[in-house]
């Protein structure tokens, strides 16, 4: 359990800002398109629904949501991802509102959207209490919310753990795979939400080679990057053969490319 008292969430916060602003995370996030299509296709947003993408990153989600003539709204506090959000948009002729924002302190109003989704965003949050509080708060009566969060388990569990155990997180900090198990979605959600389902899929990831994924990660993503600038060149290498081992336990390709089985939550629920 986190302690509320003695987690300075505002440091953690920005520090976690500069941790995903660091590489480029488009170049990660486009190999999982297909779980926001999939959770569009499960939420089902309608033409004319006003609908929020929290933590958006370059816009995977909200642009899903926008082929369906939703008005759309997508937020992220890594303003690189936002722009690079708006350039996606208005190459697909698409209308989003992409604004920079937490989503532990939204600047909508109360009850403001019909559908609230996130895809490997809120969860991340360091403040999860505020965040799911924060997503509640702008869903309106009725309201449905969809959301995608990997699991205390498997593929998740091994490869965030291979990040933990060479750069710790804060003491005391909640673990972002809370979001996807049935007691975190309930302590989280449940005092305003009904019809809480978790949904266990599983999505694959293509790469040349656990070389090539190595590289992707050592280079566009932050907390790949973040870790291996903290521990420096020597544990660095302990961090890699230690993603690497998780690779290849997680490999399903019956050829020398890299097929990542990677399972998933997909969370519905309704705003009470």
């Amino acid at each position: 359990m986190n302690d509320a008292h003695t987690l300075d969430y505002k440091d953690i916060t920005a520090r976690q800002k500069a941790t995903w602003s660091t590489g480029d995370f488009h170049v990660v996030s486009r190999g999982i398109v297909g779980i926001s299509e999939a959770l569009c296709e499960t939420v089902d947003p309608r033409p004319r629904e006003r609908v929020l993408d929290i933590a958006c990153g370059s816009g995977n989600t909200a642009l899903a949501a926008s082929r369906r003539y939703c008005e759309v709204t997508g937020i992220d506090y890594v303003p690189a991802l936002i722009e690079r959000a708006r350039t996606r948009a208005e190459a697909e002729g698409a209308k989003i509102d992409f604004q920079v924002a937490d989503a532990q302190d939204l600047p909508f109003p109360d009850g403001h959207f019909d559908v609230v989704v996130s895809v490997f965003g809120v969860m991340f949050a360091p403040d999860q209490e505020k965040a799911a509080s924060e997503l509640l708060r702008v869903t309106r009566p009725g309201g449905r919310i969809g959301l995608a969060n990997w699991m205390p388990e498997s593929f998740s569990k091994d490869f965030f753990g291979a990040h933990a155990k060479h750069n710790p997180p804060p003491p005391g900090a909640a673990s972002p795979l809370r979001w996807g198990s049935d007691e975190g979605l309930e302590a989280l959600l449940g005092a305003g939400a009904d019809e809480i389902r978790g949904t266990r899929k599983t999505h694959r990831a293509y790469m040349r080679s656990i070389d090539h994924a190595l590289e992707i990660f050592s280079t566009y993503f932050g907390p790949t990057r973040r870790a291996l600038d903290a521990i420096g060149p020597e544990k660095g290498k302990e961090l890699l053969g230690d993603l690497r081992e998780v690779f290849e336990r997680y490999d399903v390709s019956d050829d020398d490319t890299l097929v990542l089985e990677m399972p998933y939550l997909e969370v519905t629920a309704r705003k009470r």
